[in-house]
């Protein structure tokens, strides 16, 4: 019962792990990766869809993006889709692609990216400390009902803070590698 209670834990962890890696690959450091656009949609058939699934995204070049758009239609939706985002690019159309330059970041941007990335990292830290609790709080239940003894509750809530500390070391490092990359030259 309360081994499948800590690994509802760590499967809730991985989830917020890979959440994060996620929002981390969004964010723009000097280079450009086709990831830079999994939060941009565009409207398709009447349906908000991501970028990446209404055209082939490339990076040729460390700065340069190449948007090929399956359905050459598409190509004004992408550029206005690109422009109404936060992202601060100007899509370049030619009629067959759109090209996005990806410009080298001032010293101010890269201190709001650090400090965004910072933000990112610390609510997944905030996101792993509730399933903790959550995982806590239901192990408390189980010895209220009986199902564990005092002891067996402390074991399990220990093996817990176990996981979690390995789960925030984890976020830790990927905020530290991420800041390595954001503040590069």
């Amino acid at each position: 019962m309360s081994d499948s209670v800590i690994q509802n834990v760590q499967e809730r962890m991985d989830k917020v792990l890979s959440n994060l890696r996620r929002e981390f690959a969004s964010v723009r450091a000097g280079r450009a990766t086709p990831a830079m656009l999994d939060k941009v949609t565009v409207e398709y058939y009447g349906s908000p869809m991501p970028i990446n699934q209404v055209a082939g995204i490339s990076s040729p070049e460390p700065r340069l993006l190449v948007i090929s758009p399956w359905e050459k239609s598409m190509l004004s939706e992408i550029e206005k889709a690109i422009q109404r985002s936060d992202l601060g690019l100007n899509p370049a159309n030619d009629g067959n692609v759109i090209r996005l330059s990806i410009p080298a970041l001032t010293e101010e941007r890269r201190q709001e990216l650090v400090k965004q990335v910072r933000k990112l990292a610390e609510e997944a830290r905030i996101s792993i400390r509730n399933v903790r609790r959550d995982g806590n709080d239901e192990l408390k239940k189980s010895e209220k009902n009986g199902d564990l003894t005092e002891d067996e509750v402390r074991r399990f809530m220990d093996k817990i803070q176990q996981v979690t500390d390995k789960f925030i070391a984890q976020v830790d490092s990927l905020l530290e590698d991420k800041e390595k990359d954001v503040t590069q030259v």
